[in-house]
């Protein structure tokens, strides 16, 4: 799953940076750079198969997206940076997504909307850009899942914060829990309401109550 996106002459970030670039050595550099990352061993949810999830909710809604090269950068780069200690980790991804798309000359512009995806992220709060909010929903879609998929989610996370005791972890957790069941609508768009909405609140409310 993990080299249909970055590292085979096919891939997906292969194709999508030829439309801006010729230079393949450079292309195979960045992907192997993004490739390196989400396969850190700290990795357990955020990782290539977290990637490959989002990009594959984004692809049936691709007619809908009004620009869908930047929404599909956003997703590859939206957790690059990733460390649990850290609070600006959608920020720093941001950066690094700037920094290597200014490589493949990816317009300027973009760019910047490729950032606001990015940013998004970290609240997934409601946007004014439909396809920030398309963006937040998929990263989101696993709140969804069949509960024994959310509960293996759950267990994923919990490993990549592993450093924290059930003292400090269970009270974030908690919050977080809170802060999307809090949420008018957890999902922003209508298919990933349709999709997902009532499930996503089931989990997160059965996992809540079970959280001490």
């Amino acid at each position: 799953m993990a080299n249909t996106l970055f590292q085979n002459p096919n891939a997906v970030f292969t194709q999508l940076c030829q439309k801006y670039t010729n230079d393949l050595a450079l292309i195979q550099k960045l992907g192997l750079e993004l490739e390196k990352a989400y396969t850190n061993r700290s990795r357990y949810y955020h990782n290539l198969a977290h990637i490959e999830h989002v990009y594959q909710q984004l692809l049936p809604l691709q007619a809908d997206i009004q620009d869908w090269d930047s929404l599909a950068f956003a997703v590859f780069y939206h957790d690059a940076v990733y460390n649990v200690i850290k609070k600006n980790n959608e920020a720093q991804s941001a950066v690094l997504a700037e920094k290597h798309l200014k490589q493949i000359h990816f317009p300027a512009d973009k760019i910047a909307l490729v950032k606001a995806h990015i940013i998004a992220t970290q609240y997934h709060t409601f946007s004014t850009h439909p396809d920030t909010n398309l963006c937040t929903d998929a990263d989101l879609s696993i709140l969804g899942s069949p509960w024994e998929t959310y509960l293996e989610y759950t267990k994923q996370i919990r490993a990549e914060y592993a450093i924290y005791p059930d003292l400090l972890y269970n009270p974030g957790r908690k919050k977080v829990l809170k802060h999307f069941l809090d949420m008018p609508s957890i999902y922003k768009t209508p298919p990933f309401q349709a999709l997902y909405e009532a499930q996503a609140k089931a989990n997160l409310g059965k996992e809540l109550a079970a959280t001490t």
